[in-house]
């Protein structure tokens, strides 16, 4: 498992429970460079759809995770960027599917829903999560901050239509932020958008970890309930501690292997060394603190780490 490329986790999800993660593009690879993105700013902005890596390199991993027989609850495609940027997602989601009883999720910002090869590819996946954080095209570039080629309405209309053909499920998730989206017009707008949209379910988060800019804040729990209230959806604020995973021997290589696809506060690794009955977690601390490619961010009162991109 130490030379897994593709497959992470199981990683604790707080809408899909324990996530067996599959990152089939490079780190950072996105269309999108977010304002709240926990991995910070994207530092490779395409938006053309490549094969990045094989499919069956990716299987082959699977198969050898598979065997181990780590619980899980879904196969999550997503990865470290836009996984949608993936050529081979279609025929990937075909091959899981055939050795893995699991749900295939694909979690997405959304931006390539339009393109009917993308609508074409994701058809077989089970759970489909996308993201609007825009209303118009404004706020879509206020807050997602898209390649250029990117038209907020165009995206929308792929949503839409995608909605109406995909016979999965759909939960759509928004990003809230303070002073940013979370005022009632902003509420107004969301309301209007989510009713031209079929969807199962609606999650509303808000950064709980470190975001790529300054000057972006997460929205009261408070506040985030009254939204919820508004919107009918259902509210992800709080942080989830529980749950990472990994079959990496050294524990200092496996704090690492996580935090490269998924950055974790204090919290979240101590409890992590704990299940691993590891004896040193001082030790562990320390040399996170003092690692040059590790970013110690001071985030809500307590200690968020992630590698450098």
């Amino acid at each position: 498992m130490n030379d897994m490329k593709y497959i992470y986790g199981p990683i604790p999800s707080r809408r899909l429970g324990l996530s067996l993660g599959i990152s089939p593009i490079p780190k950072k690879y996105c269309n999108y460079s977010c304002i709240y993105c926990q991995l910070g700013r994207t530092n490779h902005m395409v938006n053309k759809r490549e094969m990045f890596y094989s499919v069956d390199e990716i299987i082959s991993e699977l198969v050898i995770t598979l065997s181990n027989n780590i619980k899980f609850d879904v196969v999550s495609i997503v990865g470290s960027g836009e996984p949608t940027l993936y050529k081979g997602i279609g025929e990937l989601i075909n091959k899981i599917k055939k050795i893995c009883n699991k749900p295939v999720v694909v979690i997405t910002n959304g931006a390539l829903l339009d393109d009917k090869q993308v609508q074409e590819d994701l058809l077989n996946c089970d759970i489909i999560l996308p993201t609007i954080d825009a209303y118009d095209e404004n706020s879509f570039r206020l807050i997602n901050r898209p390649h250029k080629k990117l038209v907020f309405q165009n995206i929308i209309n792929g949503i839409i239509e995608f909605s109406n053909i995909f016979k999965g499920e759909i939960w759509l998730e928004i990003m809230f932020m303070e002073n940013i989206n979370d005022d009632q017009i902003s509420l107004e707008e969301y309301k209007k958008l989510l009713k031209k949209i079929k969807y199962d379910k609606l999650y509303l988060n808000t950064p709980i970890r470190p975001p790529a800019e300054k000057g972006v804040n997460p929205v009261s729990h408070e506040k985030m309930e009254e939204i919820a209230k508004y919107l009918k959806g259902i509210p992800i604020d709080l942080p989830n501690s529980i749950g990472f995973h990994s079959e990496i021997k050294d524990d200092y290589l496996a704090v690492l292997r996580i935090i490269q696809r998924h950055p974790m506060n204090q919290f979240e690794l101590e409890s992590f060394l704990k299940t691993r009955k590891c004896i040193r977690i001082d030790n562990i601390f320390e040399q996170l603190n003092i690692d040059k490619n590790i970013e110690v961010i001071e985030y809500k009162e307590y200690k968020t780490y992630r590698l450098k991109i």
